[in-house]
């Protein structure tokens, strides 16, 4: 086979990619069966395309002995520049075609909003933004979100807060929860003045958070006030209030929003058709004025969503 002469840069061109394909292949095996395998071609067309590929070079690319291939010293010089080339190509093509890279979200969220409304929620936004990961911290201090520090926080309180962008999220009205075995028995819980008879439960004021309505509160709203609101346990945290009563433990007050699935599971009842309290604070999410990230807007509206959700479905308020 007479070589060719060397092109000029005019005249260069690249051989055909699938002959450049089947003599790599082979040339990396030595193996002309086991090139068609791995291509998943037949042997002959292994063949071809390497005989197409030496018509362009004008000389051979293997010695053939019988069933055994050798490279020849032009073969051998072409093969390594063919290896590397196919693996750029491959790298080149995990790059276009990997997965968007995740963007870190850092929340901030009081521990019983995470734990009884955020937390069984959660898997729903990942769902829906898996390019976004959420990175939570149950804290009730006020989170740096003007800093940067953190990207979305929610907190509960009037919504009067400096130097970020604050709006109103969800409702943190209370209504009395308890147990469903302290509606039936010797002395069945049935009308507010029946909380004599029951160990009332207690939430301890937070230095870090606004104050909550209290059973002093509840109470007094509806006239009653012959009933002991010293004595039953005190929790620091409202998901832990919302444990204790549905263990039987007493009756506690709660955001409906909190309890809304476990009164659905039947873990919880509300016993009184009237046991709303108002109060003036609520839970508001909270976010830079300015340059707020795209994933943290994309998170508060999903937050806002959730919460028309429930609004739909009637579990979130009052």
């Amino acid at each position: 086979m007479t070589r060719r002469k060397t092109p000029s840069a005019q005249e260069s061109r690249i051989p055909p990619l699938n002959a450049l394909k089947a003599f790599e292949a082979a040339a990396r095996r030595l193996n002309i069966t086991r090139a068609a395998e791995e291509l998943s071609v037949t042997p002959g067309a292994i063949s071809q395309q390497i005989r197409i590929l030496e018509e362009h070079a004008g000389a051979p690319l293997f010695h053939r002995e019988g069933r055994q291939i050798a490279l020849t010293e032009l073969g051998a010089e072409l093969y390594p520049l063919l290896r590397d080339g196919f693996d750029y190509l491959k790298r080149a093509g995990d790059l276009l075609y990997r997965p968007e890279r995740r963007h870190a979200l850092s929340i901030s969220v009081p521990p019983s909003f995470a734990a009884k409304w955020l937390a069984p929620r959660i898997a729903r936004f990942s769902a829906a933004h898996p390019e976004i990961e959420v990175w939570m911290s149950a804290d009730m201090r006020l989170a740096d979100v003007s800093g940067g520090r953190v990207d979305v926080a929610v907190r509960y309180g009037r919504g009067d807060y400096s130097g970020v962008r604050s709006e109103y999220l969800l409702n943190a009205d209370v209504t009395p929860v308890c147990a469903p075995s302290l509606t039936v028995g010797a002395k069945p819980l049935r009308k507010a003045a029946d909380l004599g008879d029951h160990v009332l439960i207690h939430l301890r004021p937070s230095e870090l958070e606004e104050p909550r309505p209290d059973w002093s509160a509840w109470l007094k709203a509806r006239g009653l006030t012959d009933i002991d609101v010293q004595a039953g346990p005190r929790f620091d945290q409202t998901a832990l209030a919302i444990e204790a009563a549905a263990h039987g433990q007493g009756v506690a007050l709660a955001p409906y929003a909190f309890v809304a699935d476990d009164l659905a599971a039947g873990r919880l009842v509300a016993p009184f058709a009237d046991g709303a309290l108002s109060t003036d604070f609520a839970y508001h999410v909270l976010i830079k004025r300015s340059g707020a990230t795209t994933a943290a807007r994309t998170f508060v509206a999903w937050l806002k969503e959730e919460v028309r959700a429930a609004a739909d479905a009637g579990v979130d308020d009052l």
